[in-house]
């Protein structure tokens, strides 16, 4: 799809791609310490997953990544992918199209704040503080969902 916007120096149109920006979020979970969730510096102010815009070149696997390391001082290893997320108003500044990892930490560092966040700290599911950014509180109901889903499929094997 084309948008055509006015050039502000000589007033002539210019067609641009019309395109759902491609970001990642990474959610990093600990059963006994919870989810870990950036508090963000900038605007929308608030609590969010890690993670950001995919660069030119890069793949989404390696952004959620660095996104998260960024964020958090955290090195992460992905173990899947929750979902991907496209709802045009997702994020209030423009429409974006995030795929969403679960990943773990490679230490048991303590996470440190970094680029756009303010601080970085895990949190209990049933407590999570307020208010959630985006559309970052259905990624975490979801993700609850299917750690509700797991536990329940565990248990149903365990009993034979």
């Amino acid at each position: 799809m084309f948008k055509t916007l006015s050039c502000p120096r000589c007033g002539h149109g210019i067609s641009l791609f019309a395109n759902p920006t491609p970001t990642v979020d990474v959610v990093v979970y600990l059963p006994w310490r919870g989810v870990l969730l950036v508090e963000r510096g900038n605007e929308p102010f608030g609590y969010a997953l890690p993670g950001g815009f995919v660069d030119e070149g890069e793949t989404a696997e390696s952004a959620a990544v660095r996104e998260a390391s960024e964020e958090t001082g955290l090195e992460v290893v992905l173990t899947g992918i929750l979902g991907v997320y496209s709802r045009p108003d997702r994020d209030p500044r423009r429409h974006t199209m995030s795929v969403v990892y679960t990943a773990l930490p490679m230490t048991q560092d303590e996470p440190r704040a970094g680029d756009d966040a303010a601080r970085a700290a895990y949190h209990p599911l049933d407590r999570l503080p307020r208010p959630i950014v985006f559309d970052h509180e259905e990624i975490l109901r979801d993700f609850a969902d299917s750690l509700a889903r797991a536990n329940r499929y565990v248990s149903k094997a365990l009993k034979g």
